[in-house]
């Protein structure tokens, strides 16, 4: 199976720019209710994944409580506790789902680098119960 078939495009994916700010970061995830985020350059190359923890102990250790004052860090001063490493769009699905064990979505580049998009945990889930959890059942007629 090609991991394209559980791929989340770009186009449809929220996404930070490695330029945001604290504020900018902590407003998309609030928004979206998103538990972490990929990291992208302007020009669309994955540089890392941004988790609602990261901003927790960005906000206690820079004493950003205050919004005006987290306009002025970069989300790429936070520490990230974990970048989810990406895969390429040829990876082997017994590779995408060991790294799916581990976090919630895996990031997917292209040959180039560039950031196309998410596979989900959930997708694979999805996938495995209804192939082979609870299969529909073949109707002859």
């Amino acid at each position: 199976m090609n991991l394209l078939f559980f791929l989340t495009p770009k186009a449809i994916c929220s996404y930070l720019y490695n330029d945001y700010t604290l504020r900018q970061a902590i407003e998309r995830m609030e928004h979206g209710r998103f538990t972490a985020l990929p990291i992208l350059t302007r020009e669309g190359m994955y540089c890392g994944t941004l988790t609602e923890g990261d901003l927790l102990w960005a906000v206690k250790n820079l004493g950003c409580l205050d919004m005006r004052k987290a306009e002025e860090h970069s989300i790429m001063e936070i520490a990230h506790r974990k970048d989810f490493l990406p895969v390429s769009v040829c990876t082997q699905m017994k590779d995408l789902l060991l790294k799916a064990t581990d976090q919630n979505f895996v990031p997917v580049v292209d040959d180039k680098g560039d950031f196309i998009g998410i596979v989900t945990r959930r997708a694979i889930m999805r996938y495995c119960l209804d192939t082979y959890i609870m299969p529909q059942p073949v109707h002859s007629e």
